[in-house]
């Protein structure tokens, strides 16, 4: 039977300058509340964190074994990616040693992302973000790892974590925090339960997550087809079917071209653009053209963000950063800002339909983009973003956008500089990126066609993340039921 009150508050926290009070839930009359520090084996260091950092350096780490350091992305279940240290090393940190079967959790940035150390793996270390918790036999390892990732222990873990540069928290702490104890046969009962129910959730978030795969290979696939004249009829198919003329590519480019020429506001005499390099593109449709990205659009490096620039004569305007300029969409969620003088503010203000490029990072993020749609006002780029602005208003900057966020990947990757830790493109060879030009009608009936199929696209995505949240939810259900002895009745009780 249950209890029908609620128990006390917990007693009382010290979380170091804070009193926090933690609100226990009811618990069957055979179950009682202990704490984390209640679970560790009886000897020192069963609940421990990894050694501080100077102690741990990067000097330290040995080429393939045999002793491994543990880092929090392991805590997702992959044990094998790791580096090591060597055995005179790791008696020096024997301290926090890591066997098969304990408890880990990250304790400073993912506080609470918690695993367990796999059977049949040698003994590890831990760094100084993680710690672990060495079980004595009243404790089954899984019953103490799904209350750990239940909402329950969360909460209570929240009040004694500090907000610094990184979320953390002190071993201290965690010890003295809540959990519920019943004997090691219920401990069992409730983990099977728990797995029984976990098992059917499993298989469907599998599915949820095999449809959210096919859709993003569906999206790069209409994308392919779009950039390459094969999602819709060709402006040449349908004039000749209709016995008329229409204005190719090339001669779309031909305009454009003499747009350029008229509005030329460069450095010294105007340049005519290079011919682009097709040698190793693909074929293009019937009435295709192959252009630079500079024939088209004017370019530009963004503003150097530095903390000592003059604020005299400026004021704070947004400026979009390389995070906020994601492959086929812009992350707005947060947006940094920048004294600029009006001068700049004028020269370097986005426009409606501009065309941006990432300049640096990861190899395989080179070059990646979107089109800017005035989400923001006055709000400029910095120099690791790059602007492309057409010269025609009538071309649709997003099919200019696809093309370099499809093809123009394997370009930037070929073409980009590799630094010991970021690769980057310049303003040059951004400018040689070649583009091809289709005739302005089939370019719009591409654009809404594309339109069109990842509109029903963004839907189902949004039905499936709906439905993975609903499962976590059910997960935390699930674990809630379990831990308040609602999951599994006491047969004894």
């Amino acid at each position: 039977m249950r209890k029908g009150k609620e128990r006390t508050p917990i007693e009382e926290l010290d979380t170091e300058r804070n009193l926090n009070r933690i609100h226990l839930h009811a618990l069957p009359d055979s179950w009682e509340w202990r704490t984390v520090e209640d679970a560790g084996i009886n000897q020192k260091n069963a609940i421990v964190d990894g050694p501080f950092g100077s102690n741990l350096k990067v000097s330290d780490y040995v080429e393939g074994g045999p002793v491994p350091v543990l880092t929090t992305k392991n805590l997702e279940g992959n044990y094998d990616d790791v580096r090591y240290i060597s055995n005179d090393k790791f008696e020096e940190l024997k301290r926090s040693a890591v066997h098969s079967g304990d408890i880990l959790m990250a304790k400073i940035g993912s506080c609470g992302k918690t695993g367990i150390y796999p059977p049949e793996k040698p003994p590890a270390i831990i760094p100084a973000n993680l710690l672990k918790i060495t079980l004595n036999e009243r404790y089954e390892r899984k019953y103490v790892f799904y209350y750990l990732n239940s909402e329950f222990f969360q909460r209570a873990l929240r009040t004694i974590i500090k907000a610094t540069a990184q979320p953390a928290f002190s071993v201290t702490n965690f010890r003295t925090l809540p959990l519920p104890y019943t004997e090691v046969r219920m401990q069992k009962r409730i983990i099977a339960e728990i797995e029984k129910q976990f098992s059917r959730l499993d298989e469907a978030v599998t599915n949820l997550k095999r449809v959210k795969a096919n859709l993003k290979r569906y999206r790069a696939s209409v994308l392919k087809a779009a950039v390459e004249g094969r999602l819709v009829e060709t402006e040449a198919e349908i004039a000749r079917r209709e016995g008329r003329e229409y204005e190719t590519g090339k001669q779309l480019l031909e305009r454009i071209l003499e747009t350029r020429r008229r509005e030329w506001k460069g450095k010294g005499q105007y340049k005519e653009p290079a011919a682009p390099d097709v040698s190793e593109l693909p074929e293009m449709p019937e009435g295709w053209a192959w252009g630079s990205l500079n024939g088209i659009a004017s370019l530009k490096g963004g503003i150097t963000v530095d903390s000592k620039r003059n604020k005299i004569n400026a004021r704070l305007v947004p400026y979009l950063r390389v995070a906020n300029v994601q492959r086929g969409y812009l992350d707005l969620s947060e947006i940094k800002h920048i004294p600029v003088k009006e001068s700049d503010i004028a020269d370097l203000r986005l426009e409606y339909g501009d065309i941006l490029f990432n300049e640096g990072g990861d190899r395989d993020k080179l070059g990646r983009g979107w089109i800017w749609e005035s989400q923001l006002v006055d709000c400029i780029h910095q120099n690791h973003v790059f602007r492309a602005r057409l010269y025609s208003s009538d071309m649709p900057p997003s099919f200019v956008s696809w093309w370099g966020n499809t093809f123009g990947k394997e370009y930037f990757s070929r073409e980009g500089k590799q630094s010991t830790n970021l690769a980057s493109i310049n303003l040059t060879k951004l400018s040689a990126l070649p583009v091809p030009i289709p005739p302005l009608a089939e370019q719009r009936r591409i654009v809404a066609e594309v339109d069109r199929r990842l509109s029903l696209v963004r839907e189902t995505e949004a039905q499936v993340e709906a439905n993975l949240k609903r499962a976590e939810q059910l997960r935390q259900a699930v674990l809630q039921k379990a831990f308040s002895g609602e999951l599994v009745r006491d047969e004894a009780g």
